[in-house]
Formats: C-alpha cells, sequence, structure tokens
C-alpha cells in the first residue's frame, strides 16, 4: 500500500497523519526516505514490540562520499552494512561504527547501557497504533526540525514509556543537501516541544481528528496498485 501527497512544500507532518489513518495494522514502524534500513530492520521493531512503550533506535550518518557510493545492488545484497565495504568507500573510523558491527548480544547490551536519552526518532521509531492516535498524532503545524522529537513527548506524557533500539534496529542515512531548514521553524519547534512537556500535553490540537475533519478519507491518498 502507497500513499500520495502533492508537493505543497514541507508537510511531512500531514503525511504521515495520513498514512497513521489509512494503516491496516496495529503497529506501525517509522523511518524516512533518506535511510536504508537493514534486512532485519522490520523484525527487529515486531520483536522488540510491547504494549505500554514505543521505540526508537538511531541512524548511522553517512558523509557525503560514502552515501553516493551506494547503488541498488548494494542496497539489495546487504553489502552497503559491512563495515569493509563502508570503509572502503570514505567512511573514517569511529566509534559509532559499533552501530553496524554490533551482534545481538552486544546490541542488547549497549541499548541497555547507552546514556543517550531516548528521544523518539522519526528515522527509526515504531509504536502502537493505539498509543499514536491517544495523542491525536503528529503536530501539522510543524515543519522540518524536531518533530518527531515534540511527537514522543507526548507519547510520554500518555504514559508510553521508551526503549532503545539503537543498536540492533539499524538503518543508514544518506548525506543530501537541506534546502528546507529553517532555523527559525526549527526555533519554534523547539519553543512548542519545551511547552508540551512543561504543561504535560497529551493530544495536539493540529493532528489527526482534525485532518478527518478537513473531510480526508484514506481512500484520496492510496495509489492504485
Amino acid at each position: 500500500m502507497h500513499l500520495w501527497q502533492a508537493d505543497e512544500g514541507f508537510q511531512k507532518c500531514r503525511v504521515l497523519n495520513k498514512a497513521i489513518v489509512t494503516a491496516r495494522h496495529d503497529y506501525l514502524v517509522f523511518s524516512d526516505g533518506d535511510c536504508i534500513p537493514r534486512a532485519d530492520f522490520l523484525a527487529v521493531h515486531a520483536a522488540r514490540a510491547q504494549p505500554g512503550y514505543f521505540l526508537s533506535g538511531s541512524y548511522y550518518k553517512l558523509p557525503m562520499h560514502t552515501s553516493e557510493a551506494i547503488g541498488l545492488d548494494d542496497i539489495r545484497t546487504q553489502r552497503c552494512f559491512q563495515i569493509h565495504w563502508l570503509r572502503a568507500h570514505g567512511l573514517p573510523t569511529s566509534r559509532k561504527n559499533l552501530k553496524v558491527i554490533a551482534g545481538p548480544r552486544l546490541a542488547r547490551f549497549l541499548n541497555a547501557t547507552t546514556p543517550t536519552r531516548c528521544n523518539l526518532k522519526g528515522s527509526n521509531a515504531s509504536a502502537w497504533r493505539e498509543d499514536v492516535l491517544r495523542v491525536n498524532g503528529f503536530d501539522e503545524r510543524m515543519q522540518w526540525g524536531g518533530l518527531d522529537r515534540e511527537f514522543g513527548v507526548r507519547l510520554l506524557n500518555a504514559g508510553v514509556k521508551a526503549r532503545h533500539v539503537r543498536f540492533d534496529a539499524i538503518c543508514l542515512h544518506l548525506d543530501h543537501p537541506r534546502g528546507y531548514a529553517n532555523p527559525e521553524r526549527v526555533a519554534y519547534n523547539k519553543a512548542l516541544r519545551k511547552s508540551h512537556a512543561r504543561l504535560g500535553t497529551v493530544e495536539t490540537q493540529y493532528g489527526i481528528r482534525q485532518l478527518l475533519a478537513s473531510g480526508f478519507t484514506p481512500d484520496q491518498a492510496l495509489l492504485p496498485h
């Protein structure tokens, strides 16, 4: 199933809400178009799913030179996840390499001991559809810059706990220009997130219910098979 939305500026939150409404299953996994999921990405999210929790991972950010080297066959064969292949194509040595070389046992240990706060990241996250609907989905006032983290704050306010999948649900992030980046919008998003955290806000008033009230129905966005 694929959804389509006209390009009328940065409206990621709106298309995410459309996808949530249209989804046919109880558990939702989120990622971005500039990310390449490892072959076990969905399996990890499914295996780690537990009522009362959302899962949040991260991405392994590649430099531009390495990003440009990845072709379709590298993804199909999964060799772009092999550390020696990445290093041969310009990836510098870093402790962050653990994200692509950790086996299951080490990944579990690293997830449990990482000092990184478990903020929801839209490039690598999952949640129960029931919980997502409880907070009324994504806030459609927000453009690029922290919109996913604000969504996670409201899930936490609703009593949904966060759990790391940083080292076992793996995806690569391709570098690219960001012409849509707007410092003023980023500052607005940050202020809104902090306000919702301080006030304990659970439901946005600019989310799924408002989308449905505007007349949206799932069949409007579905692409023909």
